[in-house]
């Protein structure tokens, strides 16, 4: 999917945020945050049928598209912090944040910056991630390039024929290897919890969040937590869309002043 020409946005943010379909009189901003291996263009679809109530920001990680000259960032902390920098100027309304695998952790990590700072979210969606908490043994991205490979092939979230574009596999692939390595080196420090609800999304058959892990995130906040289980495996976003857009849009509709 090519990347859409952006609004204009605030020049403080404007590497990092992606506003696709401006919708200046929304009540609330959803920031949408992507995958490892993937880029801003992932939220598009998503932000065109938001409807007019949502105002969505999709994230867009350095070292890809128009970024890809920019160093790569592989720790889930300092993308945290630079994405709360870059929506500095965005916070004139309530925001929620919306994560998905990778997107999840940096979406958590920068929920709880944001609270700190006094900015508390809305809520924060995490889609198809364990808890924080939860962690896993996992060095896919000290595997060679057949092995990162294979696993792209196992979560079914590539289009498979990409594997036979041997240049573009050699663009992308330190992309993923990197953003593995975010995720797998992520450590979880024990904190205050957040204080605005969860409300956790998962496939019923993803290898990669068992039932345990998802029901985990209930730890990692004083609100209340909700788990929403889909059909299908990592990548069950695709084939749930509308119903994830109607899960997002009635929380939100609903979803108290901030603190």
């Amino acid at each position: 999917m090519s990347e859409t020409t952006r609004a204009t946005a605030p020049s403080v943010g404007d590497a990092w945020i992606r506003r696709y379909h401006p919708r200046p009189d929304a009540q609330v901003r959803l920031v949408c945050f992507p995958h490892a291996g993937s880029s801003a263009p992932f939220y598009f679809s998503l932000s065109a049928q938001a409807g007019p109530g949502i105002d969505v920001l999709s994230v867009q990680y350095p070292g890809r598209q128009d970024r890809r000259l920019e160093p790569l960032i592989d720790d889930v902390g300092t993308l945290a912090e630079q994405v709360v920098t870059a929506l500095r100027p965005w916070l004139d309304r309530p925001v929620a944040l919306f994560g998905h695998s990778l997107g999840a952790t940096v979406a958590f990590e920068a929920a709880r910056r944001l609270e700190a700072a006094g900015q508390h979210p809305l809520r924060l969606f995490a889609s198809g991630r364990r808890a924080p908490s939860r962690r896993r043994d996992e060095h896919v991205h000290q595997r060679d390039d057949a092995g990162l490979m294979a696993e792209m092939r196992r979560l079914s979230g590539t289009d498979q024929r990409i594997f036979g574009e041997e240049e573009l596999m050699r663009m992308i692939l330190p992309v993923i290897r990197n953003d593995y390595r975010a995720a797998e080196t992520y450590v979880y420090r024990d904190a205050t919890p957040l204080h605005c609800p969860v409300d956790v999304l998962t496939g019923d058959s993803d290898p990669k969040v068992t039932p345990a892990e998802a029901e985990a995130w209930r730890v990692h906040t004083t609100g209340p937590a909700s788990t929403h289980v889909y059909t299908g495996g990592h990548f069950f976003l695709a084939d749930h869309q509308g119903e994830v857009l109607d899960l997002v849009r009635r929380t939100l509709a609903v979803a108290p002043d901030r603190a």
